[in-house]
């Protein structure tokens, strides 16, 4: 429902009096404040040891809860390590927080269906993920065959109701960059799809509008894609504007600007296909800035803000909160979120950057001004 609402302010201040917003959205004053039931990241990487108590609250000032990625050294494959990691993430977070770790497992050439079998039944496993090997940041041990190794463990995802979280790109190296997103869905996504039609899948950080499309040619509540800030506000030039920028370095690579607006046009449709997931990845400043850096955009402070800028910027407030808070945790039949979070059209800087005894981390558009504020619930 939209509704009008008067500004009471002088006109020179504001050159309009009146303004169409959305119902979650009030006026005090000249701010805008916005309630949201409260997101969820259905794709966050969280790390380990000192780096994961750095982070971690971050991500659980904004989320209600969180898919936490599994590729750490060594990898989460079993359930056992999955629900040790848990209890590492726990025993990290701030003293009187909500905020609950949903764990995936690493699927590799070795994972067997009765490890389906048991993440389903430990009740604290919620997917499994695909990376193919040597597609990004420690997927080293990777599938290598998804249809030659992997079959069995695919059809005991079905009987069990376990979504397949993917990164959707090949990783043959006489394969462009630029095109591993869409040579992945023409050769291994669509494939699979057609093998398992009742195999729940996410397409994880979609970056071209091949994956949108390829997303809404499909059922719903079967496939879906989560959508990072970087890829709703960034596209290719970002990596070398003003010199090479490390900090805007993030696999699957940011795009042309064709894709990007394909992105933002999906999302703000309303559409149920499409949800949240940062993907917010932390290095330590000296692994982002030396002659091979790592790739990842730690994006954890700022997405809230960035996504209410996309939405804003798009006319489509009113479709912010599904996105959100919404279409993720329906996609996983989970419940939603009954807190609220409150965003205020207040101007903030970000910071710099963070700092820890092991070093620093940059943050996603450091040193500069966003205009959304988050409230914790």
């Amino acid at each position: 429902m939209i509704k009008a609402v008067a500004f009471p302010c002088k006109a020179s201040i504001l050159p309009f009096a009146r303004i169409e917003v959305p119902n979650q959205v009030k006026v005090k004053g000249a701010r805008m404040e916005l309630s949201l039931t409260q997101p969820d990241d259905w794709h966050l990487h969280l790390r380990d040891g000192d780096l994961l108590e750095a982070v971690v609250s971050h991500s659980a000032s904004h989320f209600g809860r969180g898919i936490v990625m599994p590729n750490l050294k060594p990898p989460i494959a079993t359930t056992a390590a999955a629900v040790a990691y848990r209890e590492s993430i726990l025993k990290a977070l701030p003293a009187n927080c909500d905020f609950t770790p949903l764990m995936t497992l690493y699927l590799t050439d070795k994972t067997s269906p009765n490890e389906i079998k048991l993440a389903r039944n430990s009740g604290v496993v919620f997917a499994v993920k695909l990376y193919p090997a040597g597609a990004t940041t420690n997927s080293q041990d990777g599938v290598t065959d998804l249809f030659g190794k992997c079959l069995p463990v695919l059809e005991e995802m079905v009987e069990q109701n376990m979504p397949l979280l993917v990164h959707g790109e090949v990783t043959n190296p006489e394969v462009d960059v630029f095109d591993r997103e869409k040579v992945f869905i023409d050769t291994v996504l669509r494939p699979l799809i057609q093998k398992f039609p009742r195999l729940k899948v996410v397409m994880e950080h979609i970056t071209t509008m091949d994956a949108v499309r390829f997303v809404e040619s499909c059922n719903e509540g079967s496939v879906a894609a989560t959508v990072t800030p970087q890829h709703l506000v960034l596209n290719r030039n970002s990596l070398f504007q003003g010199g090479l920028q490390p900090h805007n370095y993030c696999l699957p690579v940011l795009k042309r600007e064709t894709h990007r607006q394909a992105i933002v046009s999906a999302v703000t449709s309303g559409s149920r296909k499409f949800f949240l997931g940062t993907d917010s990845a932390p290095h330590e400043r000296r692994r982002k800035e030396c002659p091979c850096g790592c790739a990842g955009i730690y994006n954890a402070p700022v997405a809230l803000s960035l996504y209410a800028k996309v939405f804003e910027e798009a006319g489509a407030l009113d479709k912010l909160e599904a996105f959100t808070s919404f279409n993720g945790p329906d996609f996983y039949g989970l419940p939603r979120n009954t807190s609220k979070i409150k965003l205020s059209k207040t101007p903030w800087k970000v910071p710099e950057s963070y700092s820890f005894s092991f070093g620093d981390i940059v943050p996603m558009f450091a040193g500069e001004t966003l205009d959304w504020l988050p409230s914790s619930p």
